[in-house]
Order: C-alpha cells, then sequence, then structure tokens
C-alpha cells in the first residue's frame, strides 16, 4: 500500500482478529496465542504498518522522546560534540526512543520551556559547568534528567563522566615515568575556563596536583583554537622555560596546531620534547606523530547517559555519580 499510512484495522482485517488483539499483540499487555502473535506480525509486515507515534504517546503517557541539551558555545569543539549527540542517538533508539537536540543558550528557561511542553520524556544535558545555573531547577522537575559532566555540588543529581582529574594526573604520571622534569598542560580556551566548564577545571585540578606529588616543575595555560595564538602561545612557553620537555594538551582543536608550531620552533617530537594529548583516539592516531593519548570515551559516555536515563524513567534505583576511568595508549609521541 502507499500513498497512506496503513491503519491498525487493516492490519486487523488481514489477520482474521479484531482491532483489541492486534494492539495487545504490539502493546504486550496481554497475552495472545502464539499462533494469533505471528498472524498479527505477519500482517504487520507484510502492510507495512507503523504504530502512530501521537498515539502511543496518548496509550503510555510517553512522548518516546529524550531531550539532549547542547548549548554551542564559544570554545567548544563542535566534532567531538557531535560524537557524543551521534552517541546519544544511538543509544536511545535501541530504547524505541527519538532525541529532540536543544541547542541554544537559554539555560534554565530552555529547559523549562521543554519539560512543560510534554514533548519529552526526560532530559540528557552536556557542558556542565561546575556552579551551573540550570541545577537547581533540575532538581525540581519532575521530567528525570542525566547530566554528562559533574557540577561542583551534584547531590541530587544523575551524573556521568570521564574522570577527568585523573586524566590529568595520568598524562603528568606518564611523563614523570620516563624522566621529564619539567613539563606543561596546554588546555581549552580561556572562556572554558571562565565560565567554569568542569571538564577542563577538573583537568587543569589533576595536572597540577600530580605535578606537586612527582615533585616537577609544571605550568597549567589556557590554549586558544587557531594558529597564530597557538603558535605565539607555544612559542612564549618555550621562551620562558627553556627546560620544557613534556606537554600535556587537553584541546582537540589545538593538537595539531601544537605540533606544527613545535616543528616552526625546530623541536622534535619526541625527540626535544614528549607530547601527550586528551582527545578522541581518531585524532591522536591521524596527527604525526600518533599521538600518546588518554582517550575521551564520548561513545561510552553518551550510552551510560542514556541508560542511566532509562532506568529512572521506569522508576529503577541509579547511582548518583557514574565516572570512567581514563586509559592512556602509548604511541610515538612519547
Amino acid at each position: 500500500m502507499t500513498g497512506r499510512a496503513v491503519t491498525i484495522s487493516e492490519v486487523a482485517r488481514h489477520a482474521g482478529v479484531a482491532v483489541s488483539t492486534v494492539s495487545y499483540v504490539l502493546s504486550g499487555k496481554r497475552a495472545i496465542s502464539a499462533d494469533t502473535r505471528r498472524r498479527v506480525l505477519d500482517s504487520v509486515r507484510a502492510l507495512g504498518y507503523h504504530p502512530n507515534a501521537g498515539a502511543r504517546a496518548l496509550a503510555s503517557k510517553r512522548a518516546n522522546v529524550i531531550a539532549l541539551v547542547l548549548p554551542l558555545r564559544a570554545g567548544m569543539h563542535v566534532p567531538v560534540l557531535m560524537q557524543f549527540a551521534t552517541s546519544v542517538v544511538t543509544a536511545a533508539r535501541q530504547y524505541d526512543h527519538d532525541v529532540l537536540l536543544l541547542t541554544a543558550d537559554e539555560g534554565s528557561d530552555g529547559l523549562r520551556r521543554a519539560a512543560a511542553s510534554a514533548l519529552v520524556d526526560g532530559l540528557v544535558l552536556m557542558d556542565v559547568e561546575l556552579h551551573d545555573s540550570r541545577v537547581p531547577l533540575l532538581r525540581e522537575l519532575a521530567e528525570p534528567s542525566v547530566l554528562i559532566g559533574f557540577p561542583a555540588d551534584s547531590a541530587g543529581l544523575t551524573c556521568v563522566d570521564l574522570d577527568f582529574t585523573r586524566a590529568g594526573a595520568l598524562c603528568v604520571e606518564h611523563l614523570a615515568e620516563r624522566g621529564h622534569r619539567e613539563i606543561a598542560l596546554l588546555g581549552a580556551p580561556s572562556v572554558v575556563y571562565e565560565r567554569g566548564t568542569g571538564f577542563a577545571r577538573r583537568t587543569r585540578e589533576g595536572f597540577t596536583e600530580a605535578v606537586a606529588r612527582h615533585g616537577l616543575t609544571g605550568v597549567a595555560l589556557p590554549c586558544e583554537e587557531n594558529f597564530d595564538q597557538v603558535s605565539a602561545e607555544v612559542g612564549e612557553l618555550l621562551d620562558a622555560r627553556p627546560g620544557l620537555s613534556g606537554l600535556v594538551v587537553h584541546n582537540e582543536a589545538a593538537v595539531n596546531h601544537v605540533l606544527g608550531a613545535l616543528r616552526q620552533y625546530g623541536r622534535r617530537v619526541p625527540g626535544d620534547i614528549a607530547v601527550v594529548a586528551i582527545c578522541p583516539d581518531d585524532i591522536a592516531e591521524r596527527s604525526s606523530p600518533a599521538l600518546t593519548s588518554v582517550l575521551i570515551p564520548a561513545e561510552e559516555v553518551g550510552r551510560q547517559a542514556v541508560r542511566l536515563l532509562m532506568e529512572k524513567l521506569e522508576g529503577g534505583a541509579v547511582p548518583d555519580g557514574t565516572l570512567l576511568q581514563p586509559r592512556l595508549a602509548v604511541r610515538d609521541s612519547t
């Protein structure tokens, strides 16, 4: 049949059963004999029937949609953000949910409007700040939520993320084990730290604490995203610290600019300076040389966020915080 949607009545006629029987087979709300169930499902496939989403939502009091709240702001590396978004969408489909992407930076007002519209069953939030203005509202909303990231006070919330504090420390430990005594962190753009974005602040804290613990000399600096700025920042760093032999880069957009700037200043990697990055594997592997790196596990974080949200929707108990432990892959740059 073409040109219009097949109705449940047509499925019932084709299968030789009542409309209510088709409904029970599709919803699973009542036991139906195996033979009848098989006939109904055969008719569903033969006619290409798709249950009406609006009717299904009315019957279940569910929209079968979750919101992914992703403000696109300065200093955010969009390709990596899209890895997170793709993971959330893929995981949601496994639970028969679609994803509504909310990108406007409206803070609490945007969340309140989405919740009041009854368009979504729950929310997944990204770009979480340490003192995030959206947090008080999340504690009040009837709709469940999961944050990809941790605010300073995560009480009463459900959060999941890579343990960025440990990631920063792991990079320092790797360089210390290889005998480096003076190192630096080139982190996120200045605006990301100024907003108090959690992952950037925690990486810097982990780096700084590990430098002190291992008795190293180190400095943590913001790093911008275009080549001219990166080149100037790297040049100033090399001039100020002639004994520098190790770099940690936590800025996906700047990784290759840093490598280019080091070549520009006559520094060989890893002969003169070892480089460790915190980034997705595809970025690390495509660099020249291939970078030793701590993986940002976008796929796993997104999958965990959706799983936690679905468990909350079903009334299940979930942990307040889920921290994924970082892993370091050694490649050519160290």
